[in-house]
Order: C-alpha cells, then sequence, then structure tokens
C-alpha cells in the first residue's frame, strides 16, 4: 500500500546497506576507520547516490559528504537527514548507513515525483562518529557545529600515523578544516534516523520509535600500577597485582552501574607486557558510564571513583586516570518528538506512537546545540545486538522507516527555537 510514497523499496535498501558494507578495513570482518581507503571508497558510492536522487553534493573541509536538494524557494533552509558512515571493529553494517540510505531514498522519492518542500533538505553523510581510529569521537558533526579542533591533528593511530597526515593523504588540508563549519541560521532542524542498538522495539512489537532523550556519557582511560614480580616467589599477602587490584574495580564499576538509570562498561583491559609466569605490574582499562540523567551519572561516577581509590589503597597500588569523552544528557524538543510520532502513526497505525530513549550517543546530541533535533529509531532484529555484525534490520522495517521520514519532511514544521 506504500508503492505511490516510496519508489526505493525494502530490499533495496538493504541491498545496498550490503553494498556499503563491503568497503572495509577488514577483509575479515567490517570495519571501517576515518580517512582510510574503504573509507573513501565509501564515500564515493553515497556521493553517487545521492547525485542520482538529484542532490548537489559536496564533500566539506573534513571529509564529511552533504547533498542538498533545493526547496520550492532557492535558498531555502535546510532540514538535514544525518547520521555516519564510519564504523566501530568488527561492527555492524547498518549502524549509521541506514539512516545516510534513508535520507537518500526520502530524497530520491521527492524527486522522482518532481516535488519541492517549503525547506531543502541536506542529508549528511558523517565522515567521523565512532572515533575509532583517532579516538576522535563525533568529530565531523563537532566540526560542522563548532568548528574543528586543531590540536586533533597531532592524534596518532595505532600505526602512528597522524590524523593531519591522514587528512592530507586524501587530499583535506587541516589548516582549512575550520571552514566545514555551518551557520546555524541556514538550518530549520536536523533529523536523524538510526537502528535502535537494543532490544526494546523488538520485544514490544514495535517497527519504529521516537526517540525522547539522548544519554549523557562519560568515559574514562584508567591506569593500575602495581609491582611486577616471579609468580612462583612473591607470596599472596605480599603481592601489589595490578591485573587483581582492575579486576576488583571492573567488579565495582558494574555493581554500581546496576543501579536504576544507569549503564556501565568496561569495554578494555590490557596487562602491559603480560607474560603467564609474571605478576602483572601494570594494567591499562576503560570506564563508560552513561545514563539519560545528567546529575545521576555525576553522582555514580564520584562513587565509581571513590570505590576505585579506595580498592587502590588496600591494595597498594597505583590508580590514574584521564576523561577522553564527555557529553550531557540532550532531550529531543516535544515539538520535534510529536512530528516524529506523528509521521510513525500516519504511516504504521501504532497509536501512540512507542517513546524511548536512547542510551548510545549520536550526531544529534551535538547538532543540538544549534538546531532543534529529532530522532526515529527502527527495530533491530537478532535480539537488538548493534556493534556486532549479528546487527539486523528487516526490509519491511526498512521500508515503513523510509515512508515515516518522508511524511516527517513532507509535513515538517520548524519549530521555535528558545531563545
Amino acid at each position: 500500500m506504500l508503492d505511490w510514497l516510496v519508489p526505493m523499496d525494502g530490499p533495496e535498501i538493504i541491498a545496498r546497506a550490503q553494498s556499503l558494507a563491503r568497503h572495509s578495513d577488514s577483509p575479515q570482518h567490517y570495519t571501517r576507520t576515518y580517512l582510510t581507503p574503504a573509507h573513501q571508497a565509501a564515500a564515493r558510492q553515497i556521493e553517487g547516490w545521492m547525485r542520482e536522487a538529484g542532490m548537489a553534493v559536496r564533500t566539506d573541509a573534513v571529509g564529511n559528504v552533504i547533498g542538498r536538494y533545493e526547496g520550492a524557494a532557492p535558498g531555502a533552509r535546510a532540514l538535514m537527514i544525518g547520521s555516519h558512515f564510519d564504523s566501530v571493529r568488527n561492527g555492524g553494517k547498518y549502524d549509521g548507513n541506514l539512516g545516510i540510505l534513508l535520507g537518500i531514498g526520502c530524497v530520491d522519492a521527492l524527486h522522482r515525483r518532481k516535488e519541492r518542500l517549503p525547506v531543502a533538505i541536506e542529508v549528511a553523510a558523517f565522515a567521523d562518529e565512532e572515533g575509532a581510529r583517532f579516538q576522535t569521537s563525533f568529530l565531523s558533526s563537532r566540526a560542522l557545529v563548532h568548528g574543528f579542533d586543531a590540536k586533533l591533528a597531532e592524534r596518532r593511530d595505532a600505526q602512528g600515523v597522524t590524523l593531519g597526515d591522514a587528512m592530507r593523504a586524501v587530499g583535506l588540508d587541516p589548516a582549512r578544516a575550520g571552514e566545514a563549519r555551518l551557520k546555524p541560521d541556514r538550518l530549520a532542524g536536523y533529523m536523524e534516523v538510526h537502528i535502535e542498538q537494543g532490544p526494546v522495539l523488538l520485544k514490544e512489537g514495535h517497527a519504529l520509535g521516537v526517540v525522547t532523550v539522548i544519554a549523557a556519557g562519560a568515559r574514562h582511560a584508567m591506569k593500575v600500577i602495581g609491582e611486577a614480580g616471579h609468580a612462583g616467589t612473591v607470596p599472596m599477602a605480599m603481592r601489589h597485582d595490578a591485573l587483581a587490584a582492575a579486576a576488583e574495580m571492573v567488579l565495582a564499576i558494574e555493581r554500581r552501574a546496576c543501579a536504576p538509570g544507569l549503564v556501565g562498561t568496561v569495554g578494555l583491559l590490557e596487562v602491559k607486557d603480560g607474560t603467564g609466569n609474571v605478576i602483572p605490574g601494570e594494567v591499562r582499562f576503560t570506564v563508560d558510564i552513561r545514563s539519560g540523567d545528567g546529575d545521576l551519572l555525576a553522582a555514580a561516577q564520584r562513587e565509581v571513583f571513590a570505590d576505585l581509590d579506595e580498592i587502590a589503597a588496600r591494595r597498594g597500588v597505583k590508580l590514574e586516570g584521564n576523561r577522553t569523552h564527555d557529553v550531557r544528557a540532550v532531550p529531543c524538543p516535544a515539538a520535534m518528538q510529536d512530528q516524529v510520532a506523528a509521521a510513525i502513526e500516519r504511516v504504521t497505525g501504532a497509536r501512540p506512537a512507542r517513546r524511548l530513549p536512547s542510551g548510545a550517543g549520536h550526531d544529534a546530541m551535538v547538532m543540538a546545540d544549534i538546531t532543534e533535533v529529532g530522532m526515529m529509531f527502527v527495530r533491530c532484529g537478532a535480539g537488538g545486538v548493534s556493534h556486532n555484525p549479528a546487527e539486523t534490520v528487516s526490509a519491511e522495517d526498512a521500508v515503513l522507516a523510509l515512508a515515516a521520514l518522508e511524511d516527517f519532511a513532507r509535513h515538517f514544521a520548524p519549530p521555535a527555537r528558545p531563545r
């Protein structure tokens, strides 16, 4: 019943996602990081699809690929529809990519009908959201909103390549990266469609959902310094085992994060110069704590690090750390939520549309600094798994998401931004 509304069908969206995922840094799994050959090949494919859909396309000073479909009046403010095309290591092919493909599909539908809206549509394919290569989360959307931080050009990847050199290798000039910054008055709003990356919609039987708030999150890089020693000669009571201390710290983090409204993860744990017959002398690990409530997150961090300090003192080890990532909770304005919900309800018949928070971070968090943002979630298959090769989206859900996105764009009324 949606054929008249959506020229691009669900199988085509899935096929494009699979085609895009072939551009990978690894032959064994899907990984695509900022400015690698695979990343640049994906950018070119996205650019080609944008042009086919009737957009004028530009690549900005940090490598974002942005297509523009003019509104009824030339030079109209733009509704930006965006997501990212980089990935985590060994990730899933729909994370980020799906939102870009749906944005292109929305414009394609309008272009086929020769329909222009009161606002222009800009589809933004963000080049670096995950930050996996240079530890630069949200680099590309931050460049649009706040400009490029020149100090980032000295960041090095695992092979020792600086971000600046990586930019120059693909024809980007770090000295001109600040030119990516947008003029906020040219935007009418920002919309992001993304897989849920969780099981809520799947378990409740909803294809689509409305995001209410994007959770605050903080990440820390920690180091435990103990005392290395022979595994057979140092009595247990005399040891300062960095790994045993870190293990207790991991469990303390998990215990605190089990409180309602919180999640906490240690995703990386490394023993420096680890050997089977040596007591670990130094261990590094990461801490990721998130909540939709900024005050709750701040309190949890205070309590977690008090616990870690106590463990370090009791075990006779030294604990060092620094915060590598810190974002506030970003609520989606009620006016944007209501417009997303209305589009979902018109297309799916689900009343009321399911509203839910996002525990994952998205470029919408950054875009919220300069414009009103809305987000739509698409149901994940495979138990809601994401950031994983098992990540799936059905063709039926993809076409519903595309129909809802087009409906949203056609009915979009730019909300008044608070002064």
